[in-house]
């Protein structure tokens, strides 16, 4: 049952990759990063904050007894508070949409005199562009077929099977018990590290992230992030090893700062994908990329989970002891994806064409 919930709600929600297009149409070149900054910080604080609300909520007749009851259903259904709080924000959400602007332009018979005279413009525009630069193929073959695309989304999955491997470990991580290399942090512990990281994401990506793309680029700044995140990953297990404050302040840290990259080479792979087509490509792009990645993102945390149940069994092991292979491993995933953002294989788009 829960492995169909989870296929239901993924193949259910596509929202990302409309997100993506819609973000890219309506901001101009010189605010693209800003834009996906937003949209990638969006998402990232969804990874994060869903799972420190659910840590917060879930099982409320133990944690809450003067306000839930034993005998309530919140008592003899644990988990059923933080579903029905997801359930009427995504009801919320979709009806603030419908006032969320359409950003094709279809005129009728209605159009004002402006409208019409901008629409009359538009067309000359493209037709003067087509024209110059030859009929713009609109085909899924020729998508595929577009390298600048396809390295990039390639790229961008194997850091999605990282990032969603990372999100499950890290939960069992942190929950898991001292002797087995873990934190021995509850539900809520693990729902304040995740809050406080959302809030460090948020501020990084809307006030800082513009700014290092517009120095370094965005490949340059995905290249880093994945380079910094192999010894951060490293130093997890010696973290266990804290107590205390220290822990607290470490773990947090660590974090935040883990969040902040993965979310920082999401974002450049995102401005990449969207330089890589044309406008109106770009709904048609971010459908393949968002498909691509829900399957990546389906073997991450079955993949994740598995790991790290594997890696308790050998706690003695004179190569990589317990939690030491379970970040290996992501180092490894992470390592993989930061050799692919070089050429040959990643191939930049042609600024041109956005």
């Amino acid at each position: 049952m829960a492995v169909c919930t989870r296929f239901l709600l993924g193949s259910l929600c596509g929202i990302l990759g409309p997100m993506r297009a819609y973000a890219s149409e309506v901001c101009r070149k010189e605010y693209q990063a800003l834009g996906m900054s937003i949209v990638s910080t969006s998402w990232g604080i969804g990874l994060v904050i869903g799972p420190a609300l659910g840590g917060f909520l879930a099982q409320p007749a133990e944690k809450y007894p003067n306000i839930f009851s034993k005998e309530s259903i919140f008592g003899r259904f644990p988990y059923f508070l933080p579903c029905l709080t997801i359930s009427l924000f995504t009801l919320f959400v979709s009806i603030v949409c419908c006032w969320l602007p359409e950003t094709l332009h279809n005129h009728n018979g209605k159009d004002d005199s402006c409208d019409a005279l901008e629409a009359a413009t538009n067309e000359s525009n493209v037709l003067e562009e087509v024209k110059n630069s030859g009929e713009v193929s609109t085909s899924f073959m020729s998508l595929l077929k577009n390298w600048p695309l396809m390295s990039s989304i390639i790229v961008y999955c194997v850091f999605q099977l990282h990032d969603m491997a990372y999100t499950e470990i890290f939960s069992l991580w942190a929950v898991s018990a001292r002797s087995y290399g873990g934190l021995s942090y509850t539900t809520a512990d693990v729902g304040e590290v995740l809050a406080v990281s959302g809030l460090g994401l948020l501020l990084f990506q809307l006030f800082l992230y513009p700014l290092v793309v517009r120095i370094v680029g965005p490949i340059m700044v995905s290249r880093i992030g994945a380079a910094l995140s192999i010894p951060l990953l490293s130093s997890y297990p010696y973290i266990a090893m804290l107590s205390g404050v220290g822990l607290a302040l470490v773990v947090s840290s660590a974090s935040v700062l883990k969040n902040v990259l993965s979310v920082s080479i999401t974002t450049g792979l995102f401005l990449l994908q969207n330089r890589a087509v044309s406008q109106e490509q770009r709904g048609a792009a971010n459908g393949i990329s968002m498909s691509a990645m829900s399957l990546f993102k389906a073997v991450g945390p079955a993949a994740g989970g598995s790991l790290f149940s594997w890696a308790q069994t050998r706690q003695d092991a004179y190569f990589f002891p317990g939690n030491h292979m379970v970040f290996f491993a992501l180092n490894l995933i992470e390592a993989i994806g930061l050799l692919l953002t070089f050429r040959p294989f990643l191939v930049l788009p042609d600024d041109n064409l956005s």
